[in-house]
């Protein structure tokens, strides 16, 4: 299963709890934080909802 590489690069203050909670679902914890998942839908679900705070790679291994 394909891993991708989700990096928080910009703040969720000023945006809905809803997305700040997803932030913290994803693992993060500070900003410019990266963190690994699975590629998955649930996943793919959540990046959706924050695509604006953050940035994604697909890794490759």
């Amino acid at each position: 299963m394909a891993k991708l590489r989700i990096t928080w690069i910009k703040s969720g203050i000023g945006y809905n709890k809803v997305q700040t909670r997803t932030l913290k679902s994803l693992g993060f914890h500070r900003l410019n934080q990266s963190v690994t998942h699975s590629d998955c839908a649930s996943i793919r679900g959540m990046i959706n909802k924050v695509k604006h705070l953050i940035k994604v790679e697909e890794e490759s291994s």
